[in-house]
């Protein structure tokens, strides 16, 4: 009876534990969601769900905090309706979750037309979200590539197509160009006419490698990498 009942206080708590931890998580990504919301909307910029990281941010700050509520409650009072409730939602994300994995390794190429439409979308405003372009420059310079499916996707930007007039005209932004020295000083017009040029003439200025492709071949070549993130995703839920 004695270990029953520490059975019992210990799973209580662990429980407990676990979803309070994780309520104080919702509620961090949601207020910097608030924030990153606020602003976008002062700046105007993009409204597309795909492209705005401020509604991704709240979307996800409101599900870990509501499921983790319940799950909280739930255990503090042994609800057991509360406690079912969060078992089975907990259930629902995780295998969607199962499912994007699968759909995403079984419909690479349809997930990456998906992905590389968007992308496209986000480099047509890019200078108009500072959300996207912040993230877009910083995936560029991490994993040496750019634009979606390759460099010519900046075509679709009005301040680089190649009928302009002016210092972007037919050119990629700085972060796509290749550094000599790494942290050293970057020459903001190393992509200037590269979009009027060929692949082989710009080994050596820009990089000419999509971002979609880019990233997949880091998270194939970084396996134990790829492995440890979907883990941590996948076994909190567990």
């Amino acid at each position: 009876c004695r270990d029953s009942l520490f059975y019992y206080y210990g799973i209580k708590f662990a429980l407990s534990a676990y979803a309070t931890l994780f309520s104080i998580l919702g509620l961090l990504i949601l207020s910097v969601g608030i924030y990153a919301e606020v602003e976008r909307q002062r700046h105007r910029t993009l409204e597309g769900i795909f492209l705005a990281p401020a509604v991704l941010l709240l979307l996800l700050g409101i599900t870990v905090f509501l499921v983790s509520f319940v799950g909280m409650v739930g255990s503090l009072r042994d609800n057991r309706t509360l406690l079912r409730m969060f078992f089975w939602v907990l259930l629902l994300i995780f295998l969607t979750e199962l499912l994007l994995i699968l759909m995403e390794i079984i419909f690479e190429n349809k997930m990456n037309e998906v992905l590389h439409s968007n992308i496209q979308e986000g480099i047509r405003h890019y200078y108009d979200d500072l959300d996207f372009k912040n993230i877009l420059d910083f995936v560029q310079e991490k994993f040496s590539c750019c634009g979606g499916d390759e460099f010519r996707d900046w075509e679709v930007n009005r301040y680089h197509w190649c009928n302009g007039s002016g210092a972007l005209a037919c050119g990629v932004p700085h972060s796509c160009c290749i550094r000599g020295v790494p942290g050293g000083v970057v020459n903001t017009l190393c992509g200037y006419r590269a979009l009027d040029k060929e692949r082989l003439e710009l080994l050596g200025t820009i990089h000419v490698r999509g971002c979609i492709h880019a990233v997949g071949l880091w998270l194939k070549d970084n396996f134990q990498a790829t492995l440890a993130i979907v883990c941590s995703l996948l076994l909190p839920q567990v």
